[in-house]
């Protein structure tokens, strides 16, 4: 079982990073953020299967053992179907195999695009020592800006309460006598409508638009929790301050906060590093959620509910101020134009 899950959470601390920059590099400009909420969509889309699937594990004896032979379903669909999807162009132009690049972009672009593509592409250097790039370049010189730009966004995404709130939503929902099925269900189709709702103004809004919204809604999102905290509101005027900051919270949160930063992040990084900068801000968002499902419990009892959603609305509109002053829009611009406008001078 620990080793079974080992492989698993490397498999999704993989998947996740390599997804949106895969999608990043082989999209067209105009639909790269339609195509790149697509992974928030199919996250909430598996997590409300995964408690369809697991519903009868209570009633019926080794349910779970059926729960994880439907899981190697989707991961083999993908493994299999990967093989016909096209390489990246980028990543083939930066190993100096520029024939099967213009092949690849021709699959994904069709032929009248092709010859602008690669120009665009020679703008840039092709980075032959990509294969060389240290973790000190990224953390100091010119690549820092971008690099910390996007170790914040992650940062903030996580120290914003999301996993909290969805750890500690059963126990909401169960005070309002709500069923935990029906909690379960309220909490999927709140993160499936802000993220269909992003998927579909992510091109025409533009990225920083809806990151600065959805912080802002969250912010919002939790002074409703941390009123219903407050020993002065009545225990039905709670419930419902509560239950409604939560569903809330969540749905602003799918509108921007959660797709944005894995679809932004391979926009903003050079060509030359953007693989060793996601990862670097993945790892970054991976160590805050662990620490923060570590201590979540315990601050709550130490600290109680109104100090501590008070900091976490404190954090959101912390990130509505960073964004407002750090994040460019790469709305419709190809990812070199946005290198070319972000890359300062030797």
């Amino acid at each position: 079982m620990l080793i079974g899950r080992f492989l698993v959470g490397t498999g999704i601390g993989i998947g996740p990073p390599v997804a949106s920059l895969y999608l990043a590099e082989v999209s067209p400009a105009s639909l790269r953020g339609t195509y790149g909420s697509f992974i928030q969509i199919a996250t909430c889309l598996g997590l409300m299967g995964a408690l369809f699937i697991g519903i009868p594990v209570r009633e019926i004896a080794g349910w779970w053992r059926i729960c994880f032979w439907v899981s190697t379903v989707p991961a083999g669909i993908l493994a299999f179907a990967m093989i016909f999807c096209a390489e990246s162009p980028h990543w083939l132009y930066k190993k100096g195999r520029s024939a099967e690049a213009e092949a690849e972009f021709e699959r994904l672009l069709g032929g009248s695009h092709v010859k602008y593509a690669m120009l665009e592409l020679s703008k840039l250097d092709r980075g032959d020592e990509a294969d060389t790039v240290k973790l000190s370049e990224l953390l100091r010189g010119r690549h820092f800006r971008v690099v910390y730009i996007g170790s914040t966004l992650f940062a903030l995404q996580q120290l914003s309460g999301i996993n909290a709130v969805f750890y500690f939503s059963s126990s909401v929902f169960k005070s309002a006598r709500v069923p935990s099925d029906v909690a379960n269900a309220l909490i999927g189709v709140a993160n499936l409508t802000g993220s269909i709702v992003a998927m579909l103004l992510m091109d025409k809004l533009g990225r920083k638009l809806l990151l600065l919204w959805s912080f802002f809604g969250m912010t919002m999102s939790m002074v409703l929790q941390v009123a219903a905290a407050n020993s002065y509101v009545s225990g039905s005027g709670s419930l419902y301050l509560s239950v409604g900051g939560m569903l809330m919270f969540v749905l602003t949160f799918a509108l921007g906060a959660g797709p944005v930063p894995g679809l932004l992040l391979p926009e903003i990084f050079l060509n030359r590093i953007r693989a060793k900068a996601m990862a670097f801000c993945m790892s970054v968002h991976w160590v805050i959620n662990f620490f923060v499902g570590l201590l979540f419990l315990r601050l709550l009892e130490q600290l109680g509910p109104q100090l501590l959603y008070s900091i976490f609305a404190s954090v959101c509109m912390m990130a509505v101020i960073f964004v407002k002053k750090n994040v460019m829009e790469t709305k419709g611009k190809s990812l070199q134009e946005i290198e070319i406008a972000l890359l300062p001078p030797e």
